[in-house]
């Protein structure tokens, strides 16, 4: 009886990890498929699109995103990759990547990517003051990428090929 208990115990520990993200994921990670629920195709949407936005194929990424959300309206992160995805393909997408950034805070507000990307935006468009509150508020949530947005405020950020935030900057 032991044995088995401790066998159920270890099942069970898997679909919880299965259905938690990873000690030290970010956002743009894929997120576990829900099976069997109707969540699934809106999260495999997502996954897919968060492969072809690390792949930098950002248009095809915007697709993905946009079919996650058909299914999903809800799902945060999609919210906040579109928004990624539609900013660096250019200013005209601005007033668009914004609304969903908004979005996925609203649905998540302690989504710390989507205030570090916002605030990007905002140093874009040269609202420093904007920019500088979600500097204030990513200071709470992650130090590390509170850095560096603040250095993309300041103008002294270095291109960083690992998550290309001033390559997304420029």
């Amino acid at each position: 009886m032991g044995g088995r208990r401790a066998w159920i115990g270890v099942l069970v520990g898997a679909l919880v990890a299965l259905t938690l993200p990873a000690a030290g994921a970010v956002e743009s990670d894929p997120l576990p498929v829900p099976a069997g629920t109707p969540r699934e195709h809106a999260v495999a949407a997502y996954n897919d699109g968060v492969q072809l936005m690390l792949g930098k194929q950002y248009t095809a990424a915007q697709r993905k995103f946009e079919e996650a959300l058909q299914l999903d309206e809800a799902l945060a992160e999609a919210h906040n990759n579109l928004a990624f995805s539609l900013r660096v393909q250019g200013a005209h997408n601005f007033d668009r990547a914004l609304k969903h950034y908004n979005r996925a805070l609203e649905l998540k507000p302690d989504l710390a990517r989507a205030y570090m990307y916002r605030g990007v935006l905002f140093t874009q468009k040269g609202d420093l003051v904007r920019a500088r509150a979600d500097h204030a508020r990513l200071l709470k949530l992650d130090k590390d990428l509170a850095a560096k947005l603040g250095s993309i405020i300041a103008g002294t950020a270095r291109r960083d090929q690992s998550d290309g935030l001033t390559a997304q900057y420029e």
